[in-house]
C-alpha cells in the first residue's frame, strides 16, 4: 500500500506545478500578443508588499523539493533562485517536477511517524510530525504561493481560469 504521505503530497504538487507552467506559458504569450514587456509581468505584485511572480514561483518550487525531501528522508537540495526570465521559470518547474519524481513511493513508507524540524537550532524551531508538517504547514504554504503566482497573472489581465488553476487531475 503507498503511504499516505505520499499521495497527500507527490501527485497533488506535480498537478499543480505543471498547471502552473501551463499558466505561465498563457502569460509569456499573453505578454508577445500585446507587446507587453514580460517584465511587467513577472515583476507584477498583488500588493507592494507582497512578492512578486518571479518569487512566488521560486516559492513554490521551493516548498515542492522541502516537503517532498523532508517527508522522504532526504536531504533538501539548495537552489539559488536566480530566475528572471518565463524560460527561467518553466526551467525551475521542470527541476521541481524531475525532484519530485525523483522519490519512489516506498521512500515514503512509515513516514507519518518522521518528526519534521524546521528551522533547527534557532529560537524559531519548530517540531511537526510529519503529518502535521504535510498538512498544516507544508501544502498551505505551497498552495499559497502557487495561488497567489495565478492571481498576479489573473489581475494582469492573462484570459486564465479555474481549470488552468488545477490543471489535469
Amino acid at each position: 500500500m503507498t503511504s499516505p504521505l505520499y499521495t497527500a503530497s507527490i501527485p497533488v504538487m506535480q498537478q499543480m506545478l505543471r498547471a502552473l507552467s501551463e499558466v505561465l506559458k498563457k502569460a509569456e504569450d499573453h505578454a508577445a500578443q500585446r507587446n507587453i514587456d514580460p517584465n511587467a509581468l513577472l515583476q507584477a505584485r498583488l500588493f507592494p508588499d507582497m512578492f512578486p511572480l518571479v518569487r512566488q514561483v521560486q516559492i513554490a518550487s521551493d516548498f515542492s523539493k522541502g516537503i517532498s525531501s523532508r517527508l522522504a528522508g532526504a536531504e533538501v537540495p539548495s537552489w539559488p533562485d536566480t530566475e528572471t526570465s518565463f524560460a527561467d521559470l518553466q526551467a525551475l518547474i521542470a527541476k521541481a517536477l524531475a525532484h519530485l519524481e525523483s522519490f519512489p513511493a516506498a521512500q515514503f513508507d512509515h513516514s507519518e511517524s518522521r518528526d519534521i524540524v524546521l528551522r533547527p537550532g534557532t529560537p524559531k524551531e519548530k517540531k511537526l510530525t510529519a503529518t502535521a508538517y504535510l498538512l498544516h504547514y507544508g501544502l498551505p504554504q505551497f498552495f499559497f504561493h502557487v495561488t497567489t503566482a495565478y492571481a498576479i497573472l489573473r489581475h494582469n489581465g492573462v484570459e486564465i481560469g479555474k481549470r488552468d488553476y488545477m490543471g489535469a487531475y
